[in-house]
């Protein structure tokens, strides 16, 4: 066998010895490892600022161990209560009963399994409430009799199907609430009373509105994107400042700014009836209803339509419109079959935007909004800071969560999220 043929059998080799296969894989795996050192943090901020919170929203939104908690006993006897009885349950519940209030009173904590059962029926909190104060001076049997007489709700079925049907660990009734929907005692589900369904009409005001808002900014936006990107270099740098300049002012000052500008006795109404537009008698009402909300949102979101425009249309040549003019093409005509589809991608990002930013809003419906002006997310914070029914708060939140995420899927079907740009485009 000659040299040449051992030489081309031979697995190649570094200068080290070892074999290239080897090498190669052990390179990769270095560049993996180096790779993924690299976006560990920005996977550890994400997880931390934007996972974590999510699932802690989704966990609150199911978790409902308050009843099983504090009331132990009277739990799992009643595990062979039949809740379609029609009969109070059993001696041994009522005994299991006064001995967890006895405990919780002590902790002081048995009032929480009334605070948790009034969001489902009215006055459960004040019945726990009452029993904290009497039942423990309940020493002996028969506790049936003696519970009954502390408060006569003690002996009626609903009261005793509520704590079954919430004594489970995990829970949909804030996912129902949320909904306009019930559970009743008996654990079976229908609609709120008419005056208490105010959660779907709250969904369907906020995405009416958001989508409204980000019509009249991409109406508003569109022909100052087109302006910064036809005018020369310097002098669209310099409007350019003009739109961004809100942004170093505090959105609470330009919020309170409208108040001013919008109130019945404020400047806009003066203006109109120095000019004779319109009479004393009849000013607008522009603020503390769904048009203050319009207006103010809609100068507060303007700049985040426009620089995405702006940064499409700056990338059009002009030699577009140049072309189609000198082809026989009205100007109008031009602008609108050539120049008009080249921006849809800015079209598609700003509006995505501004969509995300006003579903969200808080700050601006609670100071402007009134009663018809309010979104969703300013019944989240209240339930959030002041009922503190939390798991309905998170409920909301989810299903907000859910509608954007239905909204961007049919976005990316109809328009496709591979279209949307701010500025930069495949290089031919």
């Amino acid at each position: 066998m000659t040299e040449a043929t051992l030489t081309k059998n031979e697995p190649i080799r570094t200068a080290d010895g070892t074999l290239l296969k080897v090498s190669l894989r052990r390179a990769l795996r270095r560049d993996k490892i180096k790779s993924l050192l690299l976006v560990t943090p920005l996977f550890l901020f994400i997880g931390v600022t934007f996972l974590l919170p999510i699932g802690d929203m989704l966990w609150r939104g199911v978790e409902d161990p308050i009843v099983s908690e504090y009331l132990p006993k009277t739990v799992e006897q009643l595990e062979r209560w039949d809740i379609e009885s029609e009969e109070l349950p059993p001696e041994s519940v009522y005994a299991a009963l006064v001995e967890d209030i006895k405990i919780g009173a002590e902790d002081r904590v048995i009032t929480r399994v009334g605070k948790r059962l009034n969001y489902e029926l009215p006055g459960m909190s004040s019945l726990f409430r009452k029993s904290q104060r009497r039942i423990p001076t309940i020493d002996e049997g028969p506790y049936k009799d003696a519970v009954i007489k502390v408060d006569k709700r003690w002996g009626q079925i609903q009261t005793w199907q509520l704590i079954k049907s919430f004594s489970p660990t995990l829970t949909a009734s804030y996912f129902w609430a949320a909904m306009d929907l019930q559970v009743a005692p008996d654990g079976s589900i229908g609609l709120q009373d008419e005056k208490k369904r105010i959660y779907i009409k709250l969904f369907v005001r906020t995405l009416y509105l958001s989508g409204l808002i980000t019509l009249m900014t991409l109406i508003l936006g569109y022909p100052v994107a087109y302006l910064l990107a036809t005018l020369p270099l310097r002098t669209s740098n310099m409007l350019l400042m003009l739109v961004l300049l809100p942004f170093w002012t505090s959105l609470l000052v330009r919020t309170t700014s409208w108040i001013a500008l919008l109130q019945r006795e404020g400047v806009l109404n003066d203006l109109l009836v120095s000019l004779n537009i319109i009479d004393t008698d009849n000013r607008l009402a522009m603020i503390h209803n769904a048009t203050g909300t319009i207006i103010a949102m809609t100068h507060i979101l303007l700049p985040f339509m426009i620089l995405p425009l702006y940064s499409v249309m700056k990338t059009i040549p002009p030699s577009y419109m140049r072309a189609a003019i000198s082809m026989g093409a009205h100007p109008i005509e031009a602008f609108v079959k050539v120049y008009a589809p080249n921006t849809i991608p800015g079209i598609g990002a700003g509006g995505i935007l501004v969509f995300i930013l006003a579903i969200g809003y808080y700050i601006t419906p609670a100071l402007v909004g009134g009663t018809s002006g309010t979104f969703i997310s300013n019944f989240i914070a209240y339930h959030v800071s002041v009922s503190l029914n939390w798991g309905l708060a998170a409920a909301l939140g989810l299903i907000l969560l859910g509608l954007v995420l239905v909204l961007y899927l049919l976005y990316d079907k109809i328009v496709g999220i591979d279209n949307m740009k701010l500025g930069w485009h495949d290089e031919v």
